[in-house]
């Protein structure tokens, strides 16, 4: 597409009856609430103004978009009045146009008149709306006080806000607002003296709250707030719509580009996951696309202490298939396997797939939900029959009661966060079960209901209390019981969770959550209208992941809160397309769909498709291959961006495991941290480099658009069809629609896809098929894909990592705002100004007891290993348990995690390792011996010229 901006309608939709009025002789029909304004641009006009933005509520200060009705007196502003049936409205008159030249002068004497050297030239609404209203010049000249030459506040790595530039519209104060919920901007001063403060007066950006969303930046009219970028490189000339590459929310941004650079990611207003909004590391945090950090030559070596050689395609692809076959052909394909990424997209994800079952010849292949949302899939089509969230976003606007459990949406959801936020200051209520105070819990106009801290551990124990109180209380949903579930099942669960051993009482020692909050907060989830739950991987990265996610299906099923908006069970998907790489077949024991390898009809659908003979039998996980590898039955592993070395428990296991390998292919952006123990590294390409599509956390598929060539010259898809026939398999795709085609043909659940109607309508939610030919936004509308929704008994039992003198406190783990996952590629941006290193958050009385204080370095051991970190001293933990991110590789964070594990799906259990933590003066000889080792395995050379 070109570059046009995208139509902003002045003020919100409304959702009213229609109403029909005339608008300069135009008859106009509109819903009822409806702004005069609004109505005007649906049917072509366009009314002068710049406090309005439709992204926002209406506010009326500029007095630029005054209209004339008949049979009203004087000028009403158009943003704040309502249409009404029969309404005759004057847009142009010479009253108006004179009243409009008066306010825009005024607005002009107190602007600096740089338009010409300005940034913003030529995409400034302040420009458009002067040249609007026929302003030619300013007869109160530019003397005397004004707002010009004030310094402009640099501290913000993405923008700058300059103050002299200010119109004071409060569009930027009413965006963090409304639309983002942080509440970090003010208006001081009335009057001539008013300006707009980040914060305390005189703070500057970085010092105050604002969370560098952009919000403010999109909805500025002038460029008091502009982008750095925008500045450096200049006005886009074009833009492609595309899906944004970081976490499980899927937001839609146009990306605007001046030639090959890329100029700013403007949130889609039209996107279905976003609606317009956007956090700081989609909107900001791309330039490592164009890290120098970034690998764009294949490299190989034969052992790996030895200097990578810069090589070219061929020779690399030659050199990986040449090891691959020797492999096999020495230890057969159960000797070979493959990790799909998370990042990259389903067409991608499914290649690798199939490369490791028709070409290697196993079904050893495994994905990062193996370590984050392997519990959701089996838990989830255990009770409902599928393998995903039932909701979509939107849902949870109609929610009554919101139960957050094991999830930090501000810091890892943001943009959902904010959509929830905003639900919240409506009146749902809040209950955030988490053993940390996350910032839901009490937040400006937001605070929860209640928030019960668990020890970390016992969810399955504090679901099953809710239970008992919903059950013995007489709360259940019968009807819908009755209805919709197994009766046999009911009752032997419901006699299960009704025995006192479940009580709140009896498990209060266990949870450490007092009894009277849980039977409040269970009374509240039972009668407090719709009822949504939404977890993360506190909920999954267990050792009880996947009967933790049962019980919460147990919950919802016992409530009757399944099946219709506001309600449901919804998982937050970490990584940008955790549930594509899912849905395509990225497990050993699953083809694409969710349909085992057993099953001999699908197996044989594929076959057919694929022209090979499959094996029957599920394949080795991550954790087997690993184990393989060591006992020297795993020879070869195949890695498409994934860092398994940082990401995975236990990091020395890791290590060795792929030590032991004799032909590690990494397939990625950077040298991450698994590329120090790889033979070949093959080029990966960025989001921004490809077509295809993603599926976010609500099932949504969404199209990723190409927006710039290869750095690396080819695709990741045209990578791994590279490598497949460099193994003779003759593949010969040309477009990832072509793949999506084959993946709609073999998949049930994408049998309605394809690249071209992604195209045109935006996104689809599957199941996209004869049932639901247009989608499914809510799942198990009339009934469950399974039949009758199965409730499943889920037994605490205490994990077998347990605290004690050596090691008393337990440690938990999750993310920041500002970094994604291993921080590959948020550290290689701005992002790093606000999390320049993991630190260990410890509770006042237990850093006191080892004489820490914020800032120190403490020693942090396991009984697998030990690291260490500075502290932070906060009450936002409980006493007994530390907390910490993973996204910096000099932490070496899964030193300390352990291999214990969720008994369905060998989820690592993250959240739960018992640690000791004590003074120390500086980084551990393990961390230090790593890194200098990981330094000369990155060393490259150039292939010597012929």
């Amino acid at each position: 597409m070109g570059y046009e901006s995208q139509a902003d309608f002045g003020t919100p939709e409304a959702a009213g009856t229609p109403v029909t009025l005339m608008i300069d002789g135009r008859a106009v029909t509109v819903p009822a609430g409806t702004s005069v304004m609004r109505a005007a641009s649906e049917c072509g006009g366009s009314i002068p103004r710049l406090c309005a933005t439709d992204s926002v509520k209406a506010f009326g200060s500029c007095r630029l978009c005054l209209v004339e009705i008949e049979g009203q007196r004087g000028t009403p502003a158009s943003c704040t009045t309502p249409v009404a049936d029969g309404m005759v409205v004057h847009t142009q008159t010479p009253r108006l146009d004179k009243l409009r030249k008066g306010v825009m002068e005024l607005y002009i004497s107190d602007h600096p008149l740089d338009c010409l050297t300005c940034s913003a030239n030529n995409d400034c609404e302040l420009q458009d709306a002067a040249a609007q209203v026929g302003l030619r010049d300013v007869r109160y000249g530019y003397e005397g006080a004004n707002h010009l030459g004030l310094a402009t506040d640099t501290s913000n790595p993405y923008f700058d806000f300059d103050p002299s530039k200010c119109i004071a519209c409060s569009r930027c104060i009413r965006a963090c607002d409304e639309v983002q919920g942080t509440f970090a901007l003010t208006m001081d001063g009335r009057g001539f003296a008013s300006t707009i403060s980040a914060g305390q007066a005189g703070d500057d950006f970085m010092a105050s709250d604002c969370v560098s969303c952009g919000a403010c930046v999109q909805a500025c009219p002038t460029a008091t707030l502009n982008e750095k970028a925008m500045a450096a490189i200049g006005k886009p000339e074009r833009s492609v719509v595309t899906t944004c590459a970081y976490c499980g929310v899927g937001c839609t941004f146009r990306a605007e580009m001046r030639g090959e650079q890329l100029v700013r990611m403007v949130p889609w207003k039209d996107g279905k996951a976003n609606r317009g909004h956007s956090c700081v590391k989609g909107r900001f945090a791309w330039g490592y696309a164009n890290h120098r950090d970034r690998i764009t030559t294949p490299m190989v070596r034969d052992s790996i202490d030895q200097p990578w050689r810069e090589v070219s395609w061929d020779e690399a692809l030659g050199f990986a298939a040449e090891r691959l076959k020797a492999i096999k052909a020495q230890f057969g394909p159960g000797a070979l396997g493959g990790i799909t990424s998370s990042r990259c997209t389903n067409e991608e994800t499914y290649l690798v797939q199939k490369l490791v079952r028709a070409g290697f010849g196993s079904n050893n292949v495994d994905t990062c939900a193996r370590v984050c949302h392997s519990p959701t899939g089996y838990g989830l089509k255990t009770t409902f029959g599928t393998s995903a969230g039932t909701q979509d976003f939107d849902s949870v606007m109609a929610a009554d009661v919101i139960l957050v459990i094991g999830a930090n949406p501000t810091d890892a959801h943001p943009v959902f966060a904010s959509r929830m936020k905003r639900r919240l200051r409506q009146g749902a209520r809040l209950i955030v079960i988490d053993p940390r105070r996350i910032d839901l819990v009490k937040s400006p106009h937001v605070e929860a209901a209640y928030h019960l801290p668990l020890q970390p551990g016992t969810n399955v124990a504090v679901l099953t209390a809710m239970a008992h109180v919903i059950v013995t209380e007489g709360l259940a949903d019968e009807a819908f019981i009755a209805a919709r579930c197994d009766a046999d099942e009911y009752g032997d669960w419901a006699a299960f969770v009704s025995e006192v051993r479940h009580s709140p009482e009896a498990l209060e020692p266990v949870t450490r959550v007092p009894a009277a909050d849980l039977r409040a907060a269970a009374r509240l989830f039972a009668t407090g209208g719709n009822g949504a739950i939404y977890y993360g991987l506190g909920v999954t990265e267990h050792s009880q992941g996947s009967s933790t996610v049962m019980a919460i299906a147990n919950l919802a099923m016992v409530t009757g809160n399944i099946g219709r908006p506001g309600v449901g069970v919804n998982p937050l998907r970490g990584q940008n397309n955790v549930q594509g790489a899912c849905d395509m077949g990225s497990f050993p024991h699953e083809l694409p769909g969710y349909r085992h390898i057993s099953d001999a009809e699908t197996r044989a659908l594929f076959e057919r498709d694929w022209g090979v003979t499959l094996d029957p039998d599920p394949g080795l996980r991550i954790p087997n291959m690993l184990d393989a590898a060591l006992d020297g039955s795993f020879r070869a592993l195949y890695v498409q961006g994934e860092d398994i070395l940082q990401s995975d428990p236990n990091t020395r296991h890791v290590a060795a495991g792929l030590a032991a390998m004799d032909c590690v292919i990494v397939h990625d952006l950077f040298l991450n941290e698994t590329a120090n123990y790889a033979h070949v590294f093959l080029p990966g390409s960025t989001f921004l480099e490809k077509d295809g599509t993603f599926t976010n956390a609500e099932r949504r598929i969404q199209p990723v658009r190409k927006v710039m060539e290869p750095a690396n010259g080819m695709a990741d898809w045209e990578v791994t069809q590279a490598l497949a026939n460099a193994l003779g398999l003759g593949w010969a795709y040309t477009h990832p629609a072509e793949i999506l085609e084959e993946v709609a043909r073999l998949t049930p659940s994408f049998a309605g896809v394809s690249w071209e109607r992604l195209d045109r309508v935006g996104s689809l939610q599957w199941p996209v098929n004869a049932a639901f030919p247009d989608g499914a936004p809510v799942m198990h509308v009339d009934g469950f894909v399974r039949g009758k929704g199965k409730f499943v008994v889920t037994e605490y039992v205490p994990t077998d990592e347990k605290t004690g003198p050596r090691y008393p406190l337990l440690l938990t783990t999750g993310r920041i705002l500002s970094q994604y996952n291993v921080g590959a590629q948020t550290r290689r941006t701005d992002n790093i100004v606000w999390h320049e290193e993991d630190l260990l958050e410890m509770h006042p009385a237990d850093a006191e007891n080892r004489g820490l204080k914020t800032g120190d370095w403490a020693r942090l051991a396991s009984r697998t290993g030990e690291t260490t970190l500075r502290v932070t001293v906060t009450e936002r933990v409980a006493p007994g348990v530390v907390y910490t991110t993973f996204h910096h590789p000099a932490t070496q964070a899964n030193v300390v995690t352990t291999d214990y594990s969720d008994w369905a799906t060998n989820c690592p259990e993250y959240k739960v390792t018992a640690v000791q933590v004590l003074p120390s003066n500086g980084p551990s000889d393990w961390q230090e011996s790593y890194a200098s080792w990981s330094e000369k395995s990155r060393r490259i050379v150039a292939e010597p010229a012929e």
